[in-house]
């Protein structure tokens, strides 16, 4: 769990050009981005994850980590295991973190302020007796230490959460650029509907991408690695497009095709938080009706520093059924994709279900993975587009969904 050779398992993961070539150069790049903490909120949508995985009480889960809130949320569909594993240790601290918080805050007032507003000292004093003494050291030891801005880690839960890590900064440099053009991108939090966010959309925030320097700006693979969007991904999602003009179809979606009120993704885009009080919406791990069933039922999560294609292989024939790929599939070649892909088909029991996002629109597998392999999963297209229509984080192309038949 070193420094270096957590730096290392990224660069594989996402280096696919020679170290030496530009592409290679914007790989090692990224991975250095990588390697802190990105994501303190994940983008994808939970209320979507779990309409298409139809979780039972008997279902094992493996997913990738991020930020753990969906780790949480899958929760409240009272799955018997989730197993969550991420390269990136700064998530895996997170999601132990909120295991610890889950377990042993002593109430949902509690775990809502130092989540949901995570903006309050009396969130260190709690950290300091109800969360730290059940903590692993290595956790404990990254949330103690500083980031590179010599910040205690856990500080952040005192002063804003969310707006640190990568994303948290790329959304504080977009709301500055947006003040340099005279826009408040808060002023969308204030729609009454969705007419009003169209017009606040249209009149102020869509002109934005017409502009000279932003046309420039976002066709450079490092501007867009605060979205955790590595060189290969920016490929697929520019595809013939500038992208400036995806970024502003992908922002407009979130502006306006789902209720302010209702979308805690666009509240943390336009305001770069959760809403405080108790009628702004929140991931299902924080709402308060769902509390008491994450709470009983967190011992069933494990957060683990891995890489997924090798914790897969450390499982036994025929024993999960919900697989969670997130987008890293992005981020592969062929040979990671087959090697991938023979090991879900390996450990999936029958029906089993594999959920994964793409940047691009279409799914990424047909011509990518070998036919017969393909041929054992049954792509639900239909159901497919109508999931990429209402996930409500709006930053993906589609999400996708396979079933073994």
């Amino acid at each position: 769990m070193a420094g270096p050779m957590r730096n290392t398992k990224i660069v594989e993961a996402v280096t696919q050009s020679g170290t030496t070539t530009r592409q290679g150069l914007l790989d090692r790049a990224f991975a250095f981005a990588f390697k802190g903490l990105v994501y303190a909120q994940i983008w994808e949508d939970p209320v979507v994850d779990m309409e298409a995985l139809q979780i039972q009480p008997d279902s094992r889960i493996i997913t990738i980590a991020s930020g753990g809130c969906n780790v949480l949320s899958y929760l409240v569909a009272n799955p018997a295991q989730i197993i969550a594993v991420d390269l990136n240790t700064a998530h895996v601290a997170l999601g132990r973190l909120k295991i610890a918080a889950a377990l042993h805050l002593p109430d949902h007032a509690h775990f809502h302020r130092f989540f949901a507003e995570a903006d309050s000292r009396q969130n260190i004093r709690d950290y300091q007796r109800f969360i730290r003494p059940h903590l692993d050291e290595t956790s404990r030891r990254y949330w103690e230490g500083r980031d590179i801005a010599g910040r205690r880690r856990i500080g952040g839960f005192s002063s804003g959460v969310y707006k640190r890590g990568l994303l948290g900064g790329f959304i504080g440099t977009a709301h500055l650029l947006a003040r340099l053009y005279k826009i408040d991108l808060k002023r969308m939090l204030g729609a009454q509907s969705l007419d009003e966010q169209r017009a606040i959309f249209e009149q102020h925030l869509a002109p934005v991408f017409d502009k000279k320097f932003v046309r420039w700006l976002t066709d450079q693979p490092p501007a867009l690695f605060g979205l955790g969007i590595p060189r290969a991904q920016f490929d697929a999602l520019a595809g013939d497009e500038k992208m400036a003009d995806v970024l502003r179809k992908r922002l407009e979606k979130l502006a306006c095709d789902f209720e302010i009120r209702e979308n805690y993704f666009a509240w943390q885009a336009f305001g770069r938080g959760y809403g405080k009080g108790p009628d702004k919406p929140l991931p299902p791990y924080l709402q308060a009706q769902h509390y008491d069933a994450v709470h009983a039922r967190v011992d069933r999560v494990s957060f683990e520093h891995a890489n997924f294609v090798e914790r897969l292989q450390a499982i036994e024939d025929s024993s999960l059924d919900r697989y969670i790929l997130l987008d890293a599939q992005d981020w592969m070649n062929d040979q990671q994709l087959t090697t991938l892909w023979t090991e879900i088909t390996r450990t999936a029991r029958p029906g089993a279900r594999v959920l994964f996002r793409t940047a691009a629109e279409p799914s990424l597998l047909p011509g990518r993975i070998p036919d017969d392999l393909l041929a054992r999963w049954d792509y639900r297209a239909e159901e497919s587009l109508g999931f990429t229509a209402r996930d409500r984080s709006s930053i993906y192309g589609g999400v996708h969904l396979y079933v073994l038949k």
